[in-house]
């Protein structure tokens, strides 16, 4: 039976809030088909604005494999901006998609993918505008299956009571079966009811239901093992690793946005996955192994892509592009296919030791030179040996001072603040870095006017990653000494006026950490944070500290717990994580040594180059680094 578009009743309400394009859909390459023609119908969220989330290339690989389906449909949908949100319930309007404005509700799955965990309150809105119940166990067979996945899904607990499943890990081939055993249960005739669905998915090792595993603790508050309460359930769920990515050229047909968006380029992911071991990245540690993208498939995506978009800048991303084993040739043969024309190429942050003038050159050499982003992570010689950047000031001078040199005027640099070990002078070191970068290019270039801005982030310990066991700085702490840097670079006076300073207090990350390491108790703290107006946490203009401090202060003190025992306690080796069913591939035991060797400042080398340091991903998953060179090179083109 067909469902009918919403957007008749929506249309009214546009021009009564800001930003209305980003609500009507129509993007080149979006796909609207048929719904009664189609057996599974998927709704694909990124739980932020239109404009955050419409580049995000997860949900884009996602909307284009499913819809190469026939018999499958995808749509998207993004979070409401307050100003809709409440038009919407005074009038009675759904949570809709983009593409056709079909209501969420009615859709067989919602996909969604958490990038950070501060969109939880916003699947939590759009749950509720759809007519969704918040709680899973309240849904029944007329409601959609919600699926968590991203990196944010590899901890599902604090969020276990508003998901009916999530899939760790790459999603292509994951939707794909995902879709499959959704239609054969509806061609069967929905045997068994939601029931029956959800435990076939669990069946498979690869998707995580919740409901399907009991949760308890013992009398300090501490972890039990979270155990299956079903036959047909594993013990542990999987994470999903796509392999050969050749083998997936996506998107092949990128969407090109209506309104602004952050990134205003084409994006190509050169490969997946890092091996550097930085303590701190639960990306790099969740993602392994590498697995790079030929130098052929990674210049027919771009080809295509740009045919297709109409984009005049291609972004080269991953991890750390400029390890890829054949960047150099890549680089140059994209440069020397699109001179000429209005395409540009970018890379993302990049390591101080992977970067040299050359391919700084090919990237720029149509004309485009912003600046050089590198990200030291910390300030001190010895905080980068406990977090494992392997990188020395004097390789970041070097570099620097050849990016100036080179024509470079603009150079930022990311640093991380509350790091396990860390003390003032660790943060301090920052402000000394950047002043001799600005003497280094200085010297180098002969110029007054270079610039250098430091960006600091507040630290967060991730699940899977060394750090997940260790204390989260507590936010005066941080404030403490983000004044106190801020105090250093501008006591001197004619080198601070060339460097810029950004930096988050440390409030967000608190909860941030929360989040990301609590268990099911705490969703009942997202619950009442999301009652109390919640929304857009990750925004700092909506985000209240004191909304959820006090929400954690009533929902966890009664339990025996506070915000404390998620964040700033240190855990011990025994005790019981509440992501310990969840497999990412790393061994436990691995990651605890890995945690030792950086309380006593021992680093560890890259394993691509190196023998192997025994993580236990590639025997636990049945994987193995794939990367080159392939000793190819790129032929010309027609210019697009």
């Amino acid at each position: 039976m067909s469902v009918e578009s919403v957007f008749p009743r929506l249309e009214p309400l546009l021009p009564r809030v800001s930003k209305p394009v980003q609500y009507v859909g129509g993007e080149l390459n979006s796909t609207v088909k048929d719904w009664d023609a189609t057996a599974v119908r998927w709704a694909l969220m990124y739980p932020d604005a239109y404009e955050v989330g419409l580049p995000n290339q997860g949900v884009m690989i996602l909307y284009e494999v499913l819809n190469e389906l026939s018999d499958v449909l995808a749509e998207r949908t993004y979070a409401v901006w307050p100003d809709l949100e409440a038009l919407m319930r005074e009038h009675g309007v759904p949570q809709f998609t983009v593409d056709a404005h079909r209501p969420l509700g009615a859709f067989d799955l919602v996909g969604v993918s958490f990038s950070t965990e501060l969109g939880y309150t916003n699947l939590l809105t759009a749950l509720d505008l759809a007519g969704i119940p918040l709680h899973a166990r309240d849904r029944t067979g007329e409601h959609p299956v919600v699926v968590a996945g991203g990196h944010a899904a590899f901890n599902p607990e604090p969020i276990a009571d508003f998901v009916d499943a999530a899939v760790l890990g790459d999603g292509e081939e994951a939707v794909l079966e995902i879709t499959g055993i959704v239609r054969a249960w509806k061609q069967e005739g929905c045997p068994g009811g939601r029931d029956e669905l959800l435990t076939r998915l669990a069946e498979t090792g690869g998707v995580y239901v919740p409901k399907f595993y009991d949760v308890t603790f013992d009398d300090s508050g501490a972890l039990n093992p979270i155990t299956p309460n079903r036959e047909r359930v594993p013990a542990t769920v999987a994470k999903r690793t796509t392999m050969d990515l050749d083998a997936w050229p996506y998107p092949k047909q990128p969407l090109v946005p209506l309104a602004e968006s952050v990134h205003e380029r084409m994006s190509v992911e050169i490969f997946r996955g890092c091996t550097r071991g930085c303590r701190f990245c639960q990306a790099g540690m969740i993602t392994r192994p590498v697995r790079e993208r030929s130098i052929q498939g990674i210049g027919d995506m771009v080809h295509k892509g740009l045919e297709k978009s109409g984009f005049e800048e291609v972004g080269l991303l991953s991890l750390s592009s400029a390890d890829h084993s054949e960047i150099a040739e890549i680089t140059k043969g994209l440069a020397d296919r699109y001179e000429g024309t209005n395409t540009g190429l970018s890379l993302p942050s990049t390591r101080v030791d992977a970067f040299n003038i050359d391919l700084a050159n090919e990237l720029s050499r149509n004309g485009r030179r912003s600046g050089l982003t590198f990200a030291p992570e910390g300030g001190s010689e010895r905080i980068r040996r406990v977090i494992n950047k392997t990188v020395s000031e004097a390789d970041l001078i070097r570099t620097v001072s050849a990016a100036y040199a080179g024509g470079w005027r603009q150079v930022k640099l990311y640093f991380m603040c509350g790091l396990p070990t860390e003390t003032d002078d660790d943060v301090l070191q920052i402000a000394a870095m950047a002043q001799e970068v600005i003497r280094a290019g200085r010297k180098a270039s002969g110029r007054k006017d270079i610039r250098c801005t430091i960006s600091i982030g507040g630290f967060v310990p991730k699940p899977h990653t060394p750090f997940q066991w260790a204390a989260q700085c507590d936010p005066d702490t941080v404030d403490s000494r983000l004044r106190k840097l801020r105090e250093a670079v501008n006591s001197d006076r004619s080198l601070g006026r060339n460097i810029g300073m950004r930096y988050h207090d440390g409030k967000p990350s608190l909860v941030e950490g929360l989040l990301s390491r609590g268990d099911r108790r705490v969703g009942r703290v997202i619950e009442r944070v999301w009652r109390e107006g919640g929304r857009f946490d990750g925004w700092s203009e909506h985000f209240s500290y004191e909304r959820w401090t006090s929400a954690a202060a009533a929902e966890l003190e009664p339990l025996g717990v506070g915000i404390g025992w998620f964040t700033t306690r240190e855990r011990a080796g025994d005790e019981v994580l509440p992501w310990d069913h969840l497999d990412s591939g790393l061994d436990k035991g691995w990651l605890w040594d890995d945690w030792q060797d950086a309380l006593s400042e021992q680093e560890l080398d890259d394993c691509r180059w190196t023998p192997c340091f025994d993580c236990g991903v590639c025997p636990a998953m049945g994987t193995d680094i794939e990367i080159g060179p392939t000793g190819r090179k790129l032929l010309p083109v027609t210019p697009v």
